[in-house]
């Protein structure tokens, strides 16, 4: 509704009798009127936008200038589209740009800055990969044995030796194949042998003494010897007795059966194996008499021990033999009768008196 006391109509008419008058509308200098606020670049034109007399013209014409405004605005602010301008998509919006899409080829995506200052600066090492086969172990060469400075064991027995243990040290080889003679009691080449085989089929250090850790093995693998197998019968099979041994006490020494008889009247009291002398130095035969008995004698000839000797010609005896004991009937003697059972021989020195009868023959 037109104000009455202005004269002017709000569409550019004048007067009561509405004669046209200039355009109204806001030329391109004209800005906007004092309701819609100041712009960036409006500003009031030439055209105050007031009668003469300066009062407002009306209600209509401050609404048409406030739009007017805010379509200067509208354009002159933020690119919009207006008549005859091309349609202009509008500026993307500056936002953080998204991470690159993670690579086939890369094991890992590069950190960021973010994400380097969250983790250690030290990043532990990869992982074996499944599809890497591990590489092959190497076999460190074996380094040589240091040499042992521990004492060798003590030894207890040895060649020469001659003792109750070396009769069951004999009678345990014995039992596992090592020793193949009846057990004499003296140590001697024959059981140095026996030894010597036991160790190397054990391993052991081959010395042929008997040591401590050689004794303990060998009493690990046997048993304990029987009196039997200690002292087993060492008479082998008896000839037939001479005629000159049927009367009187008698030592009947027969070198076709290698056997010596202890005779009283004919009886056999006592009977052992014997040696003889080589041909070189071989044993007298014939009848004779006991005229010396020497308990530990030594042969002053020879140097050679003569336990329990019984003298019966010259310098040939009957006596005990550890040569005979250990080593059987692979040696000789020279020219005396050698007993290789020490019981046996040590019991019949106790029984024969000077002046009985010996009587050698084949």
């Amino acid at each position: 509704m037109a104000d009455t006391n202005s004269g002017w109509d709000g569409r550019g008419t004048s007067g009561p009798g509405g004669a046209p008058g200039p355009e109204a509308g806001p030329g391109p200098e004209a800005g906007p009127g004092p309701e819609a606020g100041p712009g960036p670049e409006a500003g009031p034109g030439p055209v105050a936008g007031r009668c003469a007399g300066g009062r407002p013209r009306g209600r209509r014409v401050a609404a048409a200038a406030s739009l007017v405004a805010l379509a200067a605005l509208a354009t002159g602010c933020e690119p919009g589209t207006a008549e005859g301008a091309q349609e202009v998509a509008p500026p993307a919006r500056a936002t953080r740009a998204a991470p690159p899409a993670p690579s086939p080829f890369l094991t890992a995506p590069a950190p960021t800055p973010a994400a380097e200052d969250a983790k250690p600066s030290a990043a532990p090492p990869p992982g074996p990969s499944a599809s890497t086969a591990a590489p092959a172990p190497t076999r460190a060469r074996p380094k040589p044995p240091a040499p042992s400075t521990a004492p060798p064991p003590r030894v207890l027995m040895r060649t020469g030796s001659e003792s109750d243990r070396v009769r069951e040290l004999q009678a345990r080889l014995r039992q596992i194949g090592h020793f193949g003679r009846n057990p004499t009691g003296y140590y001697g080449s024959v059981t140095a042998d026996a030894v010597q085989s036991f160790q190397a089929k054990r391993r052991l250090p081959v010395t042929g003494s008997t040591d401590a850790v050689t004794w303990q093995r060998l009493l690990a693998m046997t048993r304990v010897p029987t009196a039997e197998e200690l002292d087993p019968p060492t008479e082998r099979p008896l000839a037939a007795p001479d005629e000159r041994c049927l009367k009187g006490r008698v030592l009947c020494i027969s070198k076709e059966s290698r056997t010596l008889a202890w005779m009283r009247d004919g009886k056999v009291l006592s009977a052992m194996d014997v040696r003889f002398g080589s041909e070189y130095t071989p044993t007298r035969e014939g009848v004779f008499e006991v005229f010396w008995k020497s308990r530990d004698h030594v042969s002053t000839l020879y140097d050679t021990p003569m336990p329990y000797a019984l003298f019966f010609s010259g310098g040939q005896a009957v006596h005990y033999s550890a040569d005979f004991a250990a080593n059987g009937y692979g040696g000789a003697s020279h020219g005396c009768v050698n007993v290789r059972d020490k019981k046996k021989v040590a019991a019949l020195f106790d029984q024969v008196k000077n002046g009985d009868k010996v009587v050698v023959y084949s």
